[in-house]
Formats: structure tokens, C-alpha cells, sequence
């Protein structure tokens, strides 16, 4: 979905020519797997970084496009929304000091991206969800002024013959809301991680991404409160899902396929799975006819940026235009920190790679139905969830994490080959933050235990505190409800 499209109005036979060329697509992947011409090097990293821009009030500033005139940089972007921005990192080899290299051109980016938000009235924020959104500042006047959302909030509104859309969260408060548009989808940020990795594998790099999901979301929740309430730990994942609430094919909106999901089950043999349960139970939502060959899968990866599975495969290319796979692994919430983020990859990066390369792989600890129920107690009681690893055998997720987890991530960090020391660094941040149990979810209701619901305040004191890039197991509760100025 990051690319623009022209055409906002669509014809019978935009649909037919899309799933001719959608199809065709989809067989030649499989062709160029089994003759060996995608890419078979070192996993590669990279992360896509989602942003808010706040006023003066810790508000929703819709001011992305003057941002980005401004900032002009190559891996910025706008998001659905004009008060969130995505910023991209370069893509490095997974091996050496690859994390304080990431960690260092992000820390670079956001400092220059700071300063050009500032120039606009504005200030740059990570956080899953701002506390601060109200349900009016989710309208079409503030939606990004690019065709390609146009286009999806007139086709989702369609699917759906005009029905609200709901959202309906039963967290440590209830949650019903009923919004016309996809504009719901805006309320959520995240930090996405991206590990390229070769096709002969990706299978099982999926399914292990699907299995550490589950202790993913619960390291790094980030999102307790929406409209008001509070919700889940990672209140971002049930609004996601519920504001593209649009199924697979004979209007299954509710059904069993859903295009933002944990997804279906398990790969069998082969990524290229995904892509083919793609073509046969989705229909096609944005039939943009690319005149470009086969090859470059056009309308593959435009079809596939309409299904939001919580780890989705991607198709790349490298500089030699040689076709790539990558798992994009979206369930960690933007901030609460640089360093908290880095941290996260590493230790995702390292517990894949184990998982990986264990007998039988992830697939041989427990059935896909219960990484799922893992995932969603982890999302909704993040450090506080009790979940099954291996099924069967129920405890608490941080010991899961200190006690078996962490050594896995470091033994896998170890086989790519990263630095001990940085390796050290970033997992030594999330074993601090487990054990000390605050999660950036857990510092934000200990700010509003202590000084009520001010969410204003608690974005003005999250703000002081996220730029100073310190972890968040380290963040205080300041004993006044203003927090410091801003750095």
C-alpha cells in the first residue's frame, strides 16, 4: 500500500484484468522458486518507524504533507492519516554491528526529522496509540491527500454495503464505537520490523515470527488507552483489526479469512502459500492495472498491501532487480524509545533465528491455534499474560522470557554472527524490562494512577522523557501532572 495509484474509480473489467494479471503473477512466483531465482543470501534487516505529529496541545497536528515537503528524505512517507508520517531505515546485512548501526542512522533521522517537524508548529511522537485522539480527529478532512486511500476507503466502505464500521473492546473498561470510514486504522502506529531472508527458509522463518508473536506483543505493549478508556496493554491490535473488518469472498466480513488477522495457519512447505491463499480468498480491493511486466509482480504486492496479516510476507527486489523474501512483523507498537525499539528487534531476531534452526521448528512446540490464543492474551494483558510454551504447559510470559526466551535470542544473535557486545546491549534492555515489568502500557496507567486521566499531561511527560531515549524500565513517574519541557 505504499505506493500511489491514479485512478480512484474502478470498472467490471478493471476487476477481471486485475485477477488475469493477479493470477499469472502468483503461478510465476512459484515458477522462479523452484528454478532457484530468488535471492539466497544473509537475512538482511530493516524497520519502518510510525510517527505522530503533535501541536502545541500534545494534539493530532494534521500537518504531515508540510512536513514532508520540508524534511525531504528518500524513506519518508506519509501514512492513512495527515498527523502520522513513516519513517524507513536502510536495509543491512543481519550480521556484526548491524543493531547500533540501525540504532544509530534512526537516532540520526529522527533528530533532523524533530527539528522539521518543529519548523512546522509541530512535535514528533512514538507511541502505539496517542492518548490524547479523540474520535473527531478520525474524519476524511484529515486523511492523507493521496488517491491510493481514497480509493481503499471508498472500496472497504463498498464490501461492506455501507455498514459502520465497529469497534467493540472489552479491556479493563468497555469500548463501543461506530465510525463510517477506514479512518479508524489511523489510531494505530507501530513499529515494523523487516528480516529478508532466503525463500528456502521463509516458511519457517514465518511460522517462527507467528510463534514469538505472542511474547513480542507483551515485552513491548505500548497502547492501554483509546478515546478515553482503558483497554488491552496493546489496545492497537483489536482497533486494527476491527477498523478494516472486511473478509474474503462471499462478503465474509466476520468469517474465518479477515484481511487484518493473525492469519490462517501455519506454511506448510512454502511462503509462497500466503500469496496463493491471496488469489483465492480475497477478493481485489484496488484494480490498478500496471503496465510492467510479470516479473516485477505489480498486482501481487498491491494485492498483498491490502491483507494485513500481524507477520506478512513481502516480495522486494534487491539492486540487481533479483526478486527477495521478507516477513514484515507488525505486532510491536511504535515507541516507547529508540533504543526500547532496537531492543525488540533484537531480541525477535535472535529467538526467529533459534526457533528456526530447532528440531522440529516452531511449528513443533505447539499448534497454530495456540501460538494464536497466546498472541491475543499477550495483547490484551502484555507482562501481566499467562500463556502456553509448549502447549500445555502454562506460565506467566515473563518467565517464559527471562528464563527461556532471552538465552534462545542470544544463542540465535549469536549464529548470525553480531557483535557480542552489541548482542549484549539491546537484549540486556529487555531483560530489564521484563524484570522490572514496566512496558511503556505499564509506565502510562502508573502516570494516570498517580495523577489521574490527564492524557494531555501524560503526553507532554512521555514526550520529555522518549527524547532522551532512555528505556522505558528506567522512566520515572514525575511527581507533577506537566512533566518537563520537552528536549
Amino acid at each position: 500500500m505504499g505506493q500511489e495509484i491514479q485512478n480512484t474509480r474502478f470498472s467490471d473489467q478493471d476487476f477481471a484484468l486485475f485477477h488475469q494479471r493477479l493470477a499469472e503473477e502468483t503461478r510465476l512466483a512459484r515458477d522462479l522458486e523452484a528454478a532457484g531465482r530468488f535471492d539466497d543470501g544473509h537475512p538482511v534487516a530493516g524497520f519502518e518507524i510510525e510517527a505522530w505529529l503533535v501541536d502545541g496541545h500534545d494534539e493530532p497536528a494534521p500537518v504531515n504533507q508540510a512536513f514532508l515537503e520540508r524534511f525531504k528524505h528518500p524513506l519518508a512517507s506519509p501514512e492513512l492519516a495527515r498527523f502520522n508520517v513513516e519513517l524507513n531505515t536502510s536495509a543491512r546485512s543481519l550480521t556484526g554491528s548491524v543493531l547500533s548501526d540501525l540504532h544509530r542512522e534512526m537516532g540520526e533521522t529522527w533528530a533532523k526529522a524533530r527539528l522539521t517537524a518543529r519548523a512546522c508548529d509541530a512535535e514528533l511522537v512514538l507511541t502505539g496509540i496517542l492518548p490524547t485522539l479523540r474520535p473527531e480527529h478520525l474524519c476524511l478532512a484529515n486523511m492523507s491527500d493521496m488517491n491510493r486511500y481514497r480509493a481503499l476507503n471508498d472500496q472497504v466502505v463498498r464490501s461492506r454495503q455501507g455498514r459502520p464500521l465497529k469497534l467493540d473492546i472489552v479491556g479493563r473498561e468497555h469500548l463501543h464505537h461506530e465510525h463510517h470510514d477506514v479512518m479508524l486504522e489511523a489510531a494505530t502506529t507501530s513499529f515494523q520490523i523487516h528480516l529478508q531472508t532466503p525463500i528456502a527458509v521463509a516458511h519457517k522463518v514465518y511460522n517462527a515470527s507467528i510463534l514469538a508473536s505472542a511474547p513480542m506483543v507483551a515485552l513491548s505493549a505500548n497502547a492501554p488507552y483509546l478515546f478515553g478508556k482503558d483497554l488491552w496493554d496493546e489496545t492497537r491490535i483489536p482497533v486494527f483489526e476491527q477498523a478494516v473488518e472486511v473478509g474474503g469472498f462471499e462478503g465474509a466480513s466476520r468469517g474465518p479469512l479477515r484481511r487484518v488477522s493473525f492469519g490462517s495457519g501455519f506454511a506448510r512447505e512454502s511462503i509462497l502459500e500466503c500469496f496463493e491463499e491471496n488469489l483465492a480468498h480475497f477478493p481485489v480491493l484496488l484494480p490498478i492495472h500496471f503496465d510492467e511486466p510479470p516479473s516485477r509482480f505489480s498486482h501481487l504486492r498491491l494485492h498483498n498491501g491490502t491483507i494485513w496479516r500481524w507477520n506478512r510476507p513481502l516480495i522486494g527486489f534487491d539492486d540487481q532487480g533479483r526478486p527477495h523474501i521478507r516477513i514484515e512483523h507488525r505486532v510491536v507498537p511504535a515507541g516507547p524509545t529508540l533504543a526500547d525499539s532496537v531492543a525488540s528487534a533484537a531480541f525477535f531476531y535472535g529467538l526467529v533465528e533459534e526457533l528456526v534452526t530447532t528440531p522440529g521448528g516452531a511449528e513443533g512446540l505447539m499448534g497454530f491455534s495456540k501460538a494464536r490464543d497466546n498472541f491475543y492474551q499477550a495483547a490484551r494483558f502484555g507482562l501481566d499474560a499467562h500463556v502456553e510454551w509448549p502447549a500445555g504447559r502454562s506460565r506467566p510470559v515473563r518467565t517464559l522470557i527471562l528464563e527461556e526466551l532471552l538465552p534462545m535470542a542470544q544463542r540465535g544473535l549469536e549464529r548470525l554472527g553480531l557483535d557480542a557486545d552489541d548482542s549484549d546491549r539491546y537484549l540486556d534492555i529487555v531483560r530489564a524490562r521484563v524484570d522490572s515489568g514496566q512496558n511503556g502500557a505499564t509506565w502510562a496507567r502508573r502516570f494516570v494512577a498517580t495523577h489521574g486521566p490527564d492524557f494531555h499531561a501524560l503526553v507532554h511527560a512521555y514526550l520529555a522523557l522518549q527524547c532522551t531515549d532512555t528505556p522505558v524500565h528506567l522512566w520515572p513517574v514525575p511527581q507533577t501532572a506537566t512533566g518537563e519541557t520537552p528536549c
